[in-house]
């Protein structure tokens, strides 16, 4: 099945879900979204800073240029440390990994490859970027989309909270390292839409 074919499945799968009146059946459809899609991942999304400003300041064109260069500087990054593209959307991008560890190396590598970047152009070119990790059970649809509670978190993270050149990751996608030393980070006690959260600051 190609993902065209699995997102009109799932389409056909929730809306039979919304249409169904007995719970039971109800409950099986979910049961096979999540048989058929359900996967879990690490999810990282990142979100470039400055959108308003640069594009009052400079013009749509001139942050779209920036945006096609984020694009091209993140995909191979992303996929030399084992995880993909998902999609991008305005000037975000959603990838996946198949652990938190990858996830975590990957954007650190991206924030330095954006400190590179930004040393050969002038500072109205200069991209930064803010980026948010979790770790979960998902739905992913034919590899072009995602939904799931990981991906809210993400999201939020990435897009609402942390700071240009900032990773912050859950604590629940952290304790995944388990023992690792790889990386170091500064825990946090964070209120996303009136829900406490502990996440962790990547030091690097």
């Amino acid at each position: 099945m190609n993902s065209l074919e699995q997102t009109k499945t799932f389409q056909d799968l929730l809306l039979d879900y919304s249409h169904e009146a007995d719970s039971d059946k109800r409950a099986k459809i979910e049961q096979t979204l999540w048989d058929e899609y359900g996967q879990s991942l690490a999810v990282m999304i990142l979100d470039m800073s400055g959108f308003s400003l640069l594009a009052q300041r400079y013009g749509i064109v001139h942050y779209l240029s920036m945006i096609r260069r984020m694009q091209l500087i993140t995909a191979p990054i992303i996929e030399a440390h084992g995880g993909y593209v998902v999609k991008y959307e305005a000037d975000n991008c959603f990838a996946a990994f198949p652990k938190t560890k990858a996830a975590i190396a990957a954007g650190i590598a991206i924030n330095k490859a954006f400190t590179v970047e930004n040393e050969s152009t002038p500072d109205e070119f200069d991209i930064r970027v803010a980026c948010g990790i979790d770790f979960g059970q998902i739905l992913l649809i034919g590899g072009k989309d995602y939904f799931g509670n990981a991906v809210n978190r993400a999201s939020k993270l990435g897009e609402d909270i942390a700071n240009p050149g900032e990773l912050l990751v859950t604590k629940e996608a952290w304790d995944t390292l388990k023992d690792d030393t790889l990386f170091s980070g500064k825990p946090m006690k964070l209120v996303i839409s009136g829900i406490e959260m502990d996440a962790i600051s990547v030091q690097f």
